[in-house]
């Protein structure tokens, strides 16, 4: 397919695909998906082989946000059931955090519901930080904790943040259908504070929305633009009890065409397999592997994921390996990224593989383990 071979070769440049280009990948027929994978995983091995990079969630506050996302289980007026605490002591944060890194996590996402951060909170999150790193000195730790205000990210890097995540999640154009409490044009400041500060700027996107193809392409450009190391796309999983809960848009075919358009687009970035991918991917999530090279072991924020075994699992069955502490997550003309160690772990839990349907609410379940319970974490 004369498309693919023009995707792959601008991909090995580095060079922007047109956006007719971007969108006849997510047109793409079923009959050609395979040829979709094949092609975008010429342009993921080039860049980072046959590593993926695993990374570990721990939410320091879960719930009682005051912002209006329509997609998140923790905004104001979600009436779905999930876990609902205040801050994680520092303590409690580091054990949470040495979970995952015992289980193979190279870098730690520290996450907190909110608008955003205020001083006393940085300063909170910076005793957790260190409490992490006085465990595990080489652990990558990404802050997660909303809208930053003027020198906020430059304390938190002052204090051993190596990122800062802050996702756009759709296009501008429609960013207002999602969420009022803030714009779009708030969410991309707070990428380019994080960059200013020297942090590894890390945004993504979230599918699934009821948003159209034109949608992601244009959160992807928009991505593309503010030159993020790092690209997490997220599955929409709709909670019951939030204003998405009956948008199952979504099919595995669908994702792995989603993936392959931002690994086009961001050739030479790490793009992770984020929330929903055992909700959406189900069984094609090893598919996904040949795209994406990084994903979230064990659980997320609110929800559970598969098994952090059966992570592992998948990797080494799909053909790939845990990247490890001698190995840097980006290419070198990206400045490599940050040195991280990884610990390997054994992986011997098989994951249910569940029928395809169009409403799987089943899949959605509640996290009542790891960081905020007296229950051991998912790693």
């Amino acid at each position: 397919m004369d498309l693919l071979n023009t995707l792959v070769d601008k991909g090995l440049r580095r060079e922007l695909p047109s956006r007719e280009e971007a969108l006849a990948v997510l047109a793409t027929s079923d009959d050609d998906l395979l040829d979709v994978v094949a092609a975008a995983g010429k342009v993921r091995r080039t860049w980072f082989g046959r590593r993926v990079k695993l990374n570990y969630l721990v939410n320091l506050k879960s719930g009682l946000c005051p912002e209006d996302c329509s997609y998140c289980s923790q905004r104001l007026g979600s009436k779905a059931e999930i876990l609902k605490y205040t801050w994680l002591k520092p303590d409690e944060a580091s054990r949470a955090a040495a979970a995952g890194v015992a289980g193979g996590a190279k870098r730690v996402c520290l996450v907190a519901s909110g608008r955003g951060p205020t001083d006393k909170d940085v300063d909170r999150v910076a005793r957790t930080i260190d409490a992490i790193k006085s465990e595990n000195a080489d652990v990558e730790v990404c802050a997660c904790l909303g809208l930053l205000s003027d020198g906020q990210a430059e304390r938190l890097r002052g204090a051993g943040a190596d990122a800062y995540n802050h996702n756009l999640n759709t296009s501008e154009a429609t960013y207002g259908d999602i969420t009022t409490t803030h714009t779009y044009a708030d969410r991309v400041d707070t990428v380019r504070k994080a960059h200013a500060a020297g942090l590894s700027a890390c945004s993504g996107l979230i599918a699934g929305m009821g948003e159209s193809d034109e949608d992601l392409v244009d959160v992807v450009f928009g991505l593309r633009a503010l030159d993020p190391d790092s690209v997490p796309v997220n599955f929409l999983i709709p909670f019951e009890g939030t204003p998405l809960a009956k948008e199952w848009n979504l099919t595995p075919q669908r994702c792995l065409r989603i993936l392959a358009m931002v690994r086009f687009v961001c050739p030479d970035v790490e793009v992770r397999i984020a929330g929903g991918r055992e909700v959406h991917l189900r069984s094609m999530q090893p598919l996904a592997l040949h795209i994406a090279n990084s994903i979230f072991l064990g659980d997320y924020l609110t929800s559970e994921g598969q098994a952090g075994r059966a992570d592992l699992e998948m990797i080494a069955d799909a053909g790939f390996e845990v990247e490890g502490a001698d190995e840097v997550t980006l290419p070198e003309h990206r400045g490599g990224g940050c040195g991280a160690v990884c610990a390997e772990g054994p992986a011997k839990d098989a994951a249910e593989v569940p029928e395809a349907s169009q409403a799987r609410t089943d899949l959605v379940a509640v996290r009542r383990r790891g960081a905020g319970t007296d229950v051991a974490p998912n790693a």
